[in-house]
């Protein structure tokens, strides 16, 4: 259930980088909406999308190698 310490650090760009996605994307998707930008609601949608897709492969990966798996 341990991560490896080679997958130590890439783990750990995937789940820095889906948090980051993920705030960004609230940002501009708030910013879009407010000011009725339909592109900037799009991109803050996207990033929202590759935060949550980011963190699942975090999360997959993770659990892959239980002990019952």
């Amino acid at each position: 259930m341990v991560a490896r310490a080679s997958d130590g650090q890439f783990l750990l760009v995937k789940k820095l980088g889906g948090l980051f996605a993920i705030v960004l994307g609230c940002l501009l998707t708030a910013v879009g909406v407010t000011f009725e930008s339909t592109s900037t609601t799009v991109v803050g949608v996207l990033f929202l999308a590759l935060g949550a897709v980011l963190l699942t492969l975090k999360i997959m990966r993770r659990n892959q190698s239980g002990p019952f798996g």
